[in-house]
């Protein structure tokens, strides 16, 4: 190898540690940043300097015990038996007071744990439920997968993570900084003998302390660091298991009628060996750090001991002075070496901030176009009507577009969209809401509150049926018989009786009766614009009447706007538009989708 290649390889090296440590601290600084401007900040506030308080009072203490040591030892090697009895009792003082403190500081503890992540998950919420991420999340790649996991699971373990680590490391300055001048002030006296030659060392046992903890921090970083990117992998396998396994259960009708289940225990295996192989590395990467981490470990029990030894023998510690010495060699090697006993952690941590704040930022950038790229432009409820002009709808591999270049849908109109292209069909359904951004032309849609979308697949929420049957508006809003009446205008009169029991109302009703539920939404809620992604060709039948019935009866001046895959007979529309598509390379625009 050559010279210039090993310069190379070391400045790509330093590059990339570069490039990881501004993306750690974009990272931190964004997760800071989240809870500091929470609604939750003065509690987070009072809450740290409560812990701050106790752990302070808490390294006072231990200085007490330390130095406590020393006459309960000498009355030990005095055989002093008054002594010992009365220093043993000054001992059940001390510890009275630690425990005391210990309890206060492990119930703050948790509560600053239990605050920080109900105050990052509803950061998270916040910003994953902003208006249009939901679609726009989808189109994400792989950021926009699994968006349950990082908003529960990750925001739960870095909560946890960061309030043990960070009050574990302030823990440990704050120890290292008071019993440093002890161990200083009390290696003084020991005086080191090489061939007849006395040598005294100033601070000689913290100098001992720092080499032996700072060696154990640069050989666990080294042997440590891949955990960070293996635990990122590990958790995106973990959610895609999980995710498969929702998946199963949610589709188990589905599943069992077409004697799916082995083709679903292989994909279930697939997903598992996935998991189990990235554990076998993090197993690996654990194991090799134990070795240095547990080693080190062993030997600190005995270091401070061989290290004090010429002070003891050479006549200049008296035994209660060497387990003095010793207790604060431990104190400064234990704070010093806190990142070796924590480099686990630490890499957990890492990763799962990785995780968490890379979701984040991509919520927060999703609707920021890039550089030299155009946008579908949207205008909601400046006019009457809805109008397209010169409207490019850009999605993976071909760019959609209305047959016309200018379409405008007045008032009272049924129109059908004719879908040619046979896969755009969502893509133009999201557009007539707004949420599809990429392309290009403007777009001028009815004011949101004046509109409701019929979805393919009916959504009906968890909890009460009052609540289902009002989403998303108020169900305040609606007395019980307004309410009843439109469930039993759509066929659902046995639910009546059940507004306000709360259910998995998904999983409980049918599809025939979600639709049902969505047309007494419609009764409700009274959309003077219904966008519906399926025609009335595609509706069943029995559904078919009582949706028409509605729309001839009590929305007879509603807009209603449909999507087909092919021309509809239904005599019912007045008008129809056709979608169609070009290859993007013919496109006379260029659209970057993130």
């Amino acid at each position: 190898m050559t010279e210039s290649s090993v310069q190379s390889g070391e400045r790509q090296a330093e590059e990339g540690l570069g490039a990881e440590f501004t993306e750690f601290a974009r990272q931190f600084k964004g997760f800071i940043g989240a809870l500091w401007y929470s609604s939750g900040r003065r509690t987070f506030l009072l809450l740290t300097g409560g812990i701050i308080t106790v752990i302070v009072a808490t390294a006072g203490m231990q200085v007490v015990l330390n130095a406590w040591n020393k006459p309960f030892y000498d009355a030990i090697e005095q055989k002093n038996v008054h002594l010992f009895l009365y220093y043993l009792l000054q001992f059940c003082g001390i510890a009275g007071v630690l425990l005391a403190l210990n309890v206060a500081q492990a119930w703050l503890n948790q509560t600053i744990t239990l605050q920080s992540r109900k105050w990052l998950t509803r950061d998270l919420l916040d910003q994953w439920l902003a208006p249009r991420r939901l679609v726009l999340l989808q189109e994400a790649g792989d950021i926009g997968i699994n968006p349950d996991q990082r908003v529960h699971e990750d925001a739960r373990h870095l909560a946890e993570l960061s309030a043990g680590l960070g009050i574990g490391l302030f823990q440990s300055t704050l120890l290292l900084i008071g019993f440093i001048g002890v161990l200083w002030v009390l290696s003084s006296g020991i005086v080191l003998t090489f061939d007849g030659t006395s040598i005294v060392v100033p601070g000689y046992m913290v100098w001992c302390a720092l080499i032996f903890a700072t060696t154990g921090s640069l050989v666990s970083w080294r042997v440590g660091r891949p955990l960070i990117a293996i635990g990122v992998e590990r958790y995106a396998r973990e959610a895609d298991m999980r995710f498969a396994l929702v998946q199963v259960s949610e589709n188990a009708d589905g599943i069992v009628l077409n004697a799916g289940e082995q083709d679903e225990k292989s994909r279930m295996n697939d997903e598992l060996e996935r998991v189990v192989a990235i554990t076998r590395r993090l197993v690996s990467s654990i194991t090799k750090l134990t070795w240095v981490t547990s080693g080190y470990g062993w030997l600190g029990i005995v270091a401070p001991i061989v290290i004090a030894a010429p002070g003891y023998f050479g006549g200049q510690l008296s035994f209660g002075q060497l387990m003095m010495v010793v207790g604060a060699f431990n104190q400064v090697q234990n704070s010093l070496r806190w990142f070796v006993d924590n480099f686990s952690a630490i890499a957990d941590w890492r990763a799962t901030l990785s995780r968490v704040m890379a979701f984040r930022e991509a919520l927060v950038d999703i609707e920021n176009p890039p550089a030299a790229s155009e946008r579908i432009d949207y205008r909601f409820g400046e006019n009457s009507h809805l109008s397209f002009d010169h409207v490019r709808i850009v999605t993976s591999g071909s760019e959609l577009r209305l047959e016309e270049d200018n379409v405008t849908i007045d008032p009272g109109d049924r129109v059908a969209v004719i879908d040619r292209t046979g896969t755009g069909r969502s893509a133009f359904f999201s557009a007539l809401a707004g949420l599809w951004p990429w392309g290009a032309g403007s777009i001028e849609l009815p004011s949101r509150d004046k509109a409701m979308f019929l979805p393919e697949r009916p959504y009906v929420p968890d909890g009460s049926l009052r609540a289902a049957i009002t989403y998303p508006s108020t169900a305040g809003r609606f007395t019980d018989p307004e309410l009843v009446n439109a469930l039993e205008r759509v066929g659902l009169g046995r639910l009546s009786t059940s507004l306000d029991r709360r259910s998995r109302w998904g999983r409980e009703l049918s599809f025939d009766e979600e639709e049902r539920l969505t047309f007494a939404r419609l009764l409700l809620l009274k959309p003077e614009w219904i966008f519906c992604e399926q025609s009335m060709d595609q509706i069943e039948e029995n559904l078919r009447e009582i949706l028409r019935s509605i729309l001839d009866g009590e929305l007879a001046k509603s807009t209603f706007v449909t999507l087909s895959r092919a021309p509809s007979t239904d005599p019912f529309y007045n008008r129809s538009v056709q979608l169609v598509a070009t290859p993007v390379d013919e496109a006379a625009i260029e659209v970057e989708k993130p």
